[in-house]
């Protein structure tokens, strides 16, 4: 096969991939296509959990048409038995010749011995082609499995001045429709969405996923909130929701847990005084297989998660009006005394949505794994 040909057939399997970005959380989503003769003859995705894997599922689709063939596959093949089979048994079974994989699986019961057992058995193994593509859509995923925690997304709608709200408090709608519909989106394709308790005190938000071209399978995102003091009100729309609300707390009242978990919270003790201990937050997030988190938050706690080194991605929504100085800023963050101490960022992509302006871009400082 041609690099060329090797190439148009990865990005049809990660075209197939980004097809289970809402659905096959806390597994990675991955795409398979199985090619003969220079032609497709099976191809699939990761179904939810407890499905086919993308292997399985075009092994599926090309039945006797699998052997011989080439199988393009975005992560590395699974190895070991989980809640279905090794596809590295099932692609050995099918006769598969020839394996290109684009980037490797860092979960420790794979790790590069999916590709070894799939050699040693005499397929024929490429790995690298369109990898950093492959790492964009499971981010998430390779970030738990490398560092323990979650990759971090914090969205800030703003002014073109950089205010999130008037004085007031009123910030609806800063953005326009457009714009608020890419959240939902994102919010589809995230394993969590997280915020403080004093958005849930002032908004009183949903935290739900409702993307307006939503897929069947849509896993709803756990909606997790920061809460050092457990002033969270029972009564908050968010509780009322279908799906599981976990509250990350440093106090230990049970008079206050009571109310919260009749009202159908978790309630996560974390370690720090007077505010949550933030690193912590994200391992148990890391531990409950979170791979996405999708911070909905005001300055306050987008400051302190800055300021630890904790956000990976900043998705800015800048719309085209100003509000001048007294309006709510963006961070919290403690003074600089010069220029030179101030947080550089590095931007990954700059578009339009509708009228207003969506920037993604990467703080210079993040933690370290």
């Amino acid at each position: 096969m041609s690099p060329g040909a090797d190439r148009q057939f990865m990005a049809r399997a990660l075209g197939l991939a980004r097809k289970g970005l809402t659905s096959t959380d806390p597994n990675p989503t991955v795409g398979c296509v199985l090619v003969r003769d220079g032609e497709i003859v099976g191809e699939g995705w990761t179904a939810p959990v407890g499905g086919p894997h993308a292997e399985r599922a075009a092994l599926a689709a090309a039945g006797a048409s699998a052997r011989g063939s080439t199988a393009y596959v975005t992560l590395e093949p699974c190895c070991h038995q989980g809640r279905t089979g090794p596809c590295t048994v099932a692609l050995l079974d099918a006769g598969v010749a020839r394996v290109v994989c684009a980037t490797g699986d860092p979960n420790p019961l794979v790790n590069g011995a999916g590709l070894r057992a799939l050699g040693e058995a005499g397929v024929a193994v490429e790995q690298g082609l369109m990898e950093q593509s492959a790492h964009e859509i499971n981010k998430g995923y390779i970030s738990r499995m490398t560092r323990g925690r979650p990759w971090v997304r914090s969205k800030i709608a703003a002014s073109l001045d950089g205010r999130t709200a008037l004085q007031s408090g009123e910030s609806k709608w800063i953005t326009a429709d457009a714009a608020r519909r890419d959240v939902h989106r994102w919010r589809a394709r995230s394993s969590a969405v997280l915020c403080g308790v004093g958005t849930v005190l002032a908004d009183d938000p949903s935290l739900n996923a409702r993307p307006d071209d939503e897929a069947d399978g849509l896993v709803q995102p756990l909606r997790a909130i920061v809460d050092s003091a457990l002033r969270t009100p029972p009564s908050a729309h968010t509780l009322s929701l279908p799906g599981e609300v976990v509250i990350f707390t440093a106090a230990n009242a049970a008079v206050r847990r009571a109310p919260l978990e009749a009202a159908g919270a978790r309630i996560e003790p974390v370690e720090g005084r007077p505010r949550c201990d933030l690193g912590q937050v994200l391992e148990r997030l890391g531990e409950l297989e979170v791979n996405d988190v999708w911070v909905e938050a005001g300055a306050t706690l987008n400051g302190a998660l800055l300021e630890r080194g904790l956000i990976d991605e900043l998705v800015l929504y800048l719309a085209p009006r100003l509000l001048g100085d007294d309006a709510r800023g963006m961070f919290s963050l403690a003074p600089l005394a010069s220029l030179a101490e101030s947080l550089e960022l590095s931007i990954d992509d700059v578009r339009r949505v509708g009228p207003d302006l969506r920037i993604r871009a990467r703080p210079g400082t993040v933690l370290a794994p």
